[in-house]
C-alpha cells in the first residue's frame, strides 16, 4: 500500500459540499441555542449578603410560622422604600411609584422576589388615624426595581406605606416603610377625617352590610411578650351561609397596627388547607400573635365574600 493510500484511509471520504453545508448550520444552531441559554435569566442577582445591614438595632429574618409585631420604623432593614406620586389628594386615586433597593442600592425586581400569598410585593397602607387601611399590589414597572400601584385614600394626613415581601436569595419574610403625604380633596373632602389615634373603643364585634364579624381573644386580656390566640368568625344576620372566599391562597388576613404606626404583624390562619372549607353558616378561623409592648392597637381583617373583599377594624387594649 503506497503512502498515499494510506492516508486516504486514514482520513476517511472527503466531506461533499452539501455534508459542509449541514454541518454548518448544525453548528450555527448550536451555538445559538448556548447563547440563548445562556443569557436567560436564571433568576435572582441578589445574594443572602444583600439582605444583611450592619447595625446593632436591625430587623431579623422573620418565620411565618411564629407570627411576630414587627417595629419596622425602630430598626434598620437592609431594604429601603421611597414612594413618587404626581399628586396624592384625599378621596382621588392617587398612582404612584414604589422603589425597592437594598441597602447598598441595588435595585430589587421580580425575579429578586418569591411569591408569597400570590404577590411578590404587599403594600400595607394606613392613614395617621389607623381608620383608613388598605392593601394593594404593586406590579413591576419598566425600570429595575420600580413598581406601579394605585390607591384611593380616604383622609388627608400623613400615610404610612409598609412592604411585606419575602427575597429568593433567603427565604425569609423582610419589610421597609416609607410615607407619603395626602392632601385635601375638592373642597377639603377627606380633610379632618383623622381620629385620634387610639381614640376607638377596644371592640370584639362589628356589624356592617348584614353581616357580624367577630375578632375574640382566647385568654383577656392580651398581655405583652405573651403569645395569644385570636379567633374570628363571620355569620349572616338572617341566618344564611357566609360565601366566604379565599383571598390571597386563605380564608381570612389580619393586619395588626400599633396606635403609633411603628409596626405591623401580618397574621394568617393556622386552617391554611383551602380544601377544608371551614362551616358554611359559621365559619371560624384561628390565628396566633405575639406583640411585644403595651398599648392600643388595632387588627383589621380582610375576607372575600362573594368575590367582594371586605376590611373590618378591631381595637384592643394590650396589657403589660
Amino acid at each position: 500500500m503506497s503512502e498515499a493510500d494510506f492516508k486516504s484511509r486514514a482520513e476517511g471520504p472527503a466531506l461533499t459540499p452539501r455534508q459542509w453545508r449541514q454541518l454548518a448550520t448544525i453548528t450555527i444552531a448550536a451555538l445559538a441555542l448556548y447563547l440563548t441559554l445562556r443569557w436567560l435569566p436564571t433568576g435572582t442577582n441578589l445574594s443572602h449578603m444583600d439582605f444583611r445591614v450592619d447595625a446593632a438595632n436591625s430587623i431579623e429574618f422573620c418565620d411565618p410560622s411564629n407570627p411576630q409585631f414587627i417595629p419596622v420604623v425602630a430598626v434598620a432593614s437592609p431594604v429601603t422604600l421611597s414612594l413618587n406620586a404626581l399628586e396624592a389628594r384625599a378621596e382621588q386615586e392617587v398612582r404612584a411609584t414604589a422603589v425597592l433597593r437594598t441597602a447598598s442600592g441595588k435595585p430589587i425586581a421580580p425575579e429578586d422576589l418569591l411569591v408569597v400569598h400570590t404577590e411578590r410585593l404587599h403594600l400595607l397602607i394606613a392613614d395617621p388615624s389607623l381608620t383608613d387601611y388598605q392593601h394593594v399590589h404593586p406590579t413591576p414597572g419598566r425600570t429595575a426595581g420600580e413598581w406601579k400601584f394605585s390607591f384611593t385614600p380616604k383622609a388627608s394626613g400623613l400615610y404610612r406605606v409598609f412592604a411585606d415581601f419575602t427575597p429568593a436569595a433567603t427565604n425569609r419574610g423582610l419589610y421597609a416603610y416609607a410615607d407619603l403625604a395626602v392632601g385635601a380633596g375638592k373642597a377639603g373632602a377627606g380633610g379632618g377625617g383623622a381620629e385620634p389615634a387610639g381614640g376607638r373603643a377596644p371592640n370584639e364585634t362589628v356589624e356592617r352590610e348584614g353581616y357580624r364579624f367577630s375578632l375574640q381573644p382566647a385568654v383577656q386580656p392580651i398581655r405583652a411578650k405573651q403569645p395569644a390566640d385570636l379567633r374570628f368568625t363571620v355569620v349572616r344576620l338572617d341566618g344564611r351561609e357566609v360565601p366566604l372566599q379565599p383571598v390571597m391562597d386563605a380564608f381570612a388576613h389580619l393586619v395588626a397596627f400599633d396606635q403609633s404606626r411603628k409596626g405591623f404583624a401580618h397574621l394568617h390562619p393556622m386552617q391554611l388547607d383551602l380544601a377544608k372549607r371551614p362551616d358554611r353558616i359559621q365559619p371560624v378561623l384561628d390565628f396566633k400573635i405575639t406583640i411585644p409592648q403595651a398599648g392600643r392597637y388595632v387588627i383589621w381583617a380582610q375576607v372575600n365574600l362573594g368575590g367582594r373583599e371586605t376590611f373590618v377594624p378591631f381595637w384592643f387594649d394590650v396589657a403589660e
